[in-house]
């Protein structure tokens, strides 16, 4: 995240104000997040989620995002997230560049946000590498190797302009691996619970359909 200076500040209470103009917002569990450390791992159902989020934690919560490099294509998109954290990866290729970051970030200490599906599902739908889309092992390799806290993030999936979008913060996640570092299939189970835990909490199972009761 950008230095916290008076530039930011101004920012990140301007961008807030218009963001919740256009897309109020009600917060529930965020007295569960810890103040460092912590890698934040919501749904994604649209482009407004990594700002809103963002945007309605702490100003000083040093937050960083890990966000497709499609986004920072549009001019006015990718300066607001750059403004808030934002760091691009390039999605169906290993981002050895952005996978260091998010390392390097949350073993300073700051706080970080992965979308755990790497791309946004709208309605059930979604897609990566020409696949159903699914949560990526990568967000859990990074949570095991940074010893970070892993806290699931639920956010509405529907915007329109002036509705109330919920966003939700979850428990800790407590991984389940052997070993230091454990196996591949251990990793993608970390990340498959992760992105159930965050679906849940909207009361949602997995790609925002309702969950059978």
């Amino acid at each position: 995240m950008k230095p916290f200076n008076r530039l930011f500040v101004f920012i990140y209470y301007f961008v807030g104000f218009i963001a919740g103009v256009l897309h109020p917002v009600s917060v529930e569990g965020m007295e569960k997040l810890p103040r460092s450390g912590v890698l934040l791992c919501p749904n994604h159902a649209s482009n407004w989620d990594p700002i809103l989020v963002a945007l309605k934690l702490p100003v000083n919560y040093r937050l960083h995002i890990m966000a497709k490099e499609e986004l920072f294509q549009n001019p006015l998109l990718g300066w607001l997230l750059k403004k808030v954290g934002a760091f691009p990866v390039s999605r169906g290729s290993n981002d050895i560049n952005a996978v260091k970051q998010s390392i390097q970030a949350l073993k300073e200490g700051d706080n970080l946000l992965i979308f755990p599906e790497g791309t946004t599902i709208r309605n059930g739908v979604g897609y990566t590498d020409g696949l159903p889309a699914h949560a990526k092992a990568g967000v859990a390799m990074i949570g095991v190797r940074t010893g970070a806290v892993l806290v699931p993030v639920f956010v509405d999936g529907e915007k329109r302009l002036f509705r109330r979008t919920r966003i939700i913060f979850g428990d800790p996640y407590e991984p389940h691996y052997t070993g230091r570092r454990g196996t591949s299939e251990e990793m993608q189970k970390i990340a498959d619970g992760l992105l159930e835990a965050a679906y849940a909490l909207g009361g949602q199972a997995v790609g925002g359909r309702p969950l059978c009761r």
